[in-house]
């Protein structure tokens, strides 16, 4: 009997036989629940939109930086040359300041000294006109003239670019600041003093350094206009 029962008992191997199967199967389904979940936690942990966030500012600062430096170029290289201006200006005015100071301490009052022969001399002489000893009767409109000239160039001076510019202006600078002192600080008076010159060339009006300058920058400014070059350092052709 024993051995009946063995015998038909076997055909329940086929039922844990299949039983196995459907564990293979749930526990395959099972791995792939994991498998799945790991695909999901793979595929969550880059986080796509957390990383992107500091990618946008970078470009932003480069551009804001790229900006910043254009715009620091031309200012300080318009600082240079407003540096030259006042540079060309002072040189200007304390050599005319100077010459005048040696020129009334040591000529006014006495003879003229032969530089090259009588074809040019050091004379001492009060000019109240303008310069090369024209209009004598308006000094104060030539000290208007002088002064409204300084104000048009330190306006003028904002937005030079040129060194060109830059020089002839520091010497009209220069020269106004030289003969302006002297109508405002000589006698016979504020606004009415007399200019001191000593240039004497034969045949010709008796000038300064700072006649000389203001001449000097004319000639240059009105070379750089035909030229077509502006103050700013653009070049423009008619």
């Amino acid at each position: 009997m024993a051995e009946a029962e063995r015998i038909i008992g076997t055909p329940d191997i086929p039922e844990a036989e299949g039983a196995g199967p459907e564990q293979s199967a749930s526990g395959s389904e099972d791995g792939r629940r994991p498998g799945s979940e790991d695909g999901q936690r793979a595929a969550g942990e880059p986080k796509p939109e957390a990383e992107p966030t500091p990618e946008p500012q970078a470009p932003v600062d480069a551009e804001a930086g790229a900006d910043a430096e254009p715009e620091a170029g031309p200012q300080s290289k318009g600082r240079r040359k407003i540096a030259v201006l006042f540079g060309v200006a002072l040189f200007a005015y304390a050599l005319d300041l100077i010459s005048k100071m040696i020129v009334v301490a040591e000529l006014e009052h006495h003879e003229p000294i032969d530089v090259v022969g009588d074809l040019l001399r050091f004379n001492a002489i009060r000019n109240a006109g303008a310069a090369f000893g024209m209009g004598e009767a308006y000094t104060i409109i030539f000290t208007v003239i002088a002064a409204a000239v300084i104000v048009v160039i330190a306006r003028l001076a904002r937005k030079l670019y040129s060194l060109p510019w830059a020089i002839a202006l520091g010497l009209l600078l220069g020269g106004a600041l030289g003969n302006l002192t002297d109508r405002i600080f000589r006698s016979p008076g504020v606004f009415k003093g007399a200019v001191v010159d000593f240039i004497a060339p034969k045949g010709f009006a008796v000038f300064n350094l700072a006649d000389s300058a203001i001449v000097c920058g004319g000639i240059l400014i009105v070379l750089l206009s035909f030229r077509g070059l502006d103050p700013d350092g653009t070049v423009h052709k008619d």
